[in-house]
């Protein structure tokens, strides 16, 4: 009888763990919103996240990634100094009060945007991006693009309200993956008060995201709140080497938005585990390139390929091959070769490119010819 117990609670504790990882016991309020893996982007939790809504303040997402990447692309320098212009200066909202003329560094109009969503620090950003605010936005929108982001239009890199100013949590997300990539930016994210020396006074740089002091792991990323865009918060947290991004988008109160977040985040946690499928390090052997030198040849990923996979529930975690139809040779290590693609439940989640681990030399004439001859007698 002892046995048969122990084996109705095991049978009662998987019970409840499955009604658990169901997406189901996930209650978002129909609340646009989305939970993902930033290194894969794959999407653990989605509820309509696809739904056209006014992003407010994160927006700024796209005004840091692209002044990240002026910055990595040498165009910038964090150092550089911009001047305020007028349009800075008035602008309403969320603001750290520049004044027309004020001399501001790259970096410190970067940290009033991301710790208290500054709105005159990010139309400066656009002017010392972009050259000129309008030509900012259409930067703002080609990045979009070019991120398949396709349910958004940006009209401003602030996020104050405009009824063709639009995006999605879906859309969100693949934004969050780019700039979460930037450790400065995570940096930034985590400070909760600091100070700016402007030419006249200090000005005081309060988070926006309370939640950095209060869920553990999370180090970023960006609020959002007007009166016709709710309360929205998309947010990156990591444990261990797994890192999860959400986006909770129309929230009716701070707290509603905070409470989904956490509750998302810790459902990723809890439910998924990361596995790496393909450690970059590792060498796949005996792939077949028929004109080459040693006949067969060795490959490594890219990078790691990984999976975020289920703890409890049954599933089925397989890597697909994919190499090119044809090779020109000689070909130099390091040369793509193909791709690895991770699949969960047959489901594709991840892929990296497959690298020549080696040089590769083409095989002589005399080689090649007994090569044919051998798979004609095979034949």
């Amino acid at each position: 009888m002892p046995g048969k117990n122990l084996a109705i609670i095991l049978l009662t504790v998987l019970l409840v763990l499955s009604l658990s990882f169901s997406s189901g016991a996930l209650e978002t309020n129909d609340l646009s919103a989305i939970l993902l893996d930033a290194e894969t982007g794959q999407v653990l939790y989605a509820n309509n996240a696809d739904e056209e809504l006014p992003p407010a303040s994160i927006t700024k997402i796209m005004t840091v990634l692209l002044t990240m990447e002026a910055i990595e692309n040498g165009e910038l320098e964090l150092t550089d100094s911009t001047t305020i212009s007028s349009g800075a200066s008035s602008m309403g909202g969320s603001q750290i009060f520049l004044n027309t003329g004020d001399e501001i560094t790259i970096e410190e109009l970067l940290m009033a945007v991301i710790i208290s969503s500054a709105n005159d620090a990010s139309y400066a950003l656009a002017e010392a991006v972009g050259g000129h605010y309008d030509y900012f936005v259409e930067m703002m929108n080609d990045r979009a693009r070019e991120l398949g982001m396709e349910n958004t239009n940006f009209t401003n890199p602030h996020g104050l309200p405009d009824s063709d100013h639009y995006s999605t949590a879906r859309d969100i997300s693949k934004m969050a993956r780019e700039v979460v990539q930037y450790q400065e930016v995570l940096n930034w994210s985590q400070i909760w008060l600091e100070y700016l020396e402007l030419p006249d006074r200090q000005a005081m740089l309060t988070n926006t995201n309370r939640m950095i002091l209060n869920y553990s792991g999370m180090d970023g990323l960006k609020t959002g709140y007007t009166r016709i865009a709710g309360f929205c918060l998309a947010a990156t947290a990591r444990q261990g080497d797994f890192r999860l991004i959400s986006v909770v988008l129309g929230a009716d109160s701070r707290q509603q938005r905070e409470e989904l977040t956490a509750r998302m985040l810790d459902y990723g946690f809890e439910n998924y585990r990361q596995e790496i499928l393909l450690a970059r390090d590792d060498e796949i052997e005996g792939i077949l390139v028929p004109e080459s030198e040693t006949e067969y040849v060795s490959i490594r990923p890219d990078r790691d390929l990984k999976a975020a996979v289920p703890r409890y529930l049954e599933h089925n975690v397989d890597t697909e091959i994919k190499l090119q139809p044809e090779f020109e040779l000689p070909i130099s290590a390091g040369t793509k070769l193909g791709e690895a693609v991770a699949l969960v439940d047959g489901e594709e989640v991840h892929r990296t490119d497959l690298l020549a681990a080696h040089d590769i030399e083409r095989a002589g004439l005399f080689t090649r010819l007994l090569r044919r001859v051998k798979s004609l007698l095979e034949r």
